[in-house]
């Protein structure tokens, strides 16, 4: 069984000139094109440091040299492997099939990968609402949660701790939902979390959470908790798969629990290091990345402005 927890800090990365013509040339054409119409550059940033970690995983995990993987999207957009490399029958037992997931949101983009189980991440920021109050930022998004959940998301002590705790269960949400795949047509009204009595704090991970599916707690999802920096929480959900590699619903037995795996801040020179150049240098993709402002302007207000002091949950 394998493991891998990769973080990347996309919001503070500057590019250089050659950085970014670099990270361009070692993605497929299709996608180079795709990141290149973002009008933000840190949309830009987020979704090449995505694809650059799915890359290197598949490259040093899976063992598929770099120029030769494919990337495609599902029709829900989520990325997957096209015509993996099959493993001979006479190299012994094929090991067990990995499952990954990305996530990006903040500052981070962040990779989860599991062999064995199914796997889903969600990485939130805690943010102040921008256009309105706690409280009404919390009606709108009242039918997201269960009243038990509401009931623990507003019994903490400030706005900053309630705002904390609610993306912490939006993130739990949010990776069971990647998990499973079913995207917006599941009912998030189904799935309850009961948290870790232990406080989420850095350099920690969690996975004593429980889930509640329809009112009935599921031993078969395990939950990892942690956090990246002060107000970046993550989420990783693990279930046991069927034969067909889809994630099983319903009574089953608990995955064995894998070790709590902490994640890994990778620098630029490591997210490249098994990278091959697969297009020729193209200099105009660097002007037009430079015409990007980096934000739209309330995001440049907010990281600029003071905000409370950050409050772990």
């Amino acid at each position: 069984m394998g493991s891998v927890r990769w973080a990347f800090r996309f919001g503070s990365w500057s590019p250089s000139r050659s950085d970014w013509l670099l990270a361009a040339r070692c993605i497929q054409r299709e996608e180079k094109e795709r990141i290149g119409q973002f009008v933000f550059a840190k949309d830009a940033k987020s979704a090449m440091a995505g694809r650059l970690l799915l890359r290197r995983f598949v490259c040093e995990k899976m063992g598929i040299p770099w120029a030769e993987i494919r990337l495609e999207r599902s029709p829900r957009g989520k990325p997957y492997l096209a015509s993996p490399l099959k493993v001979s029958s006479d190299a012994g037992p094929e090991p067990s099939a990995w499952s990954f997931n990305l996530s990006h949101q903040g500052e981070y983009a962040v990779l989860a990968a599991e062999q064995g189980l199914q796997v889903g991440v969600d990485i939130m920021k805690t943010t102040m609402p921008g256009s309105s109050s706690v409280p009404e930022f919390f009606r709108i998004m009242t039918r997201q949660f269960t009243a038990y959940e509401w009931s623990v998301i507003q019994s903490a002590a400030s706005e900053q701790q309630q705002l904390a705790a609610f993306y912490r269960h939006w993130a739990l949400k949010e990776s069971f939902i990647k998990a499973i795949g079913t995207g917006l047509g599941f009912n998030l009204q189904r799935v309850e979390f009961h948290l870790a009595p232990e406080a989420l704090t850095q350099g920690l991970v969690l996975n004593q959470t429980k889930m509640h599916l329809d009112e009935e707690e599921e031993e078969g999802w395990i939950f990892e908790e942690s956090m990246l920096d002060e107000d970046h929480h993550v989420a990783v959900a693990l279930g046991l798969t069927d034969k067909a590699g889809s994630a099983t619903l319903g009574p089953s037995p608990p995955p064995p629990p894998p070790p709590p795996a902490t994640f890994t801040l990778l620098s630029f020179s490591e997210l490249i290091a098994s990278a091959t150049p697969l297009t020729e240098e193209d200099p105009a993709y660097w002007d037009s990345f430079q015409t990007k402002a980096q934000a739209p302007q309330r995001q440049r207000d907010a990281h600029t402005s003071k905000s409370p002091p950050p409050v772990s949950c």
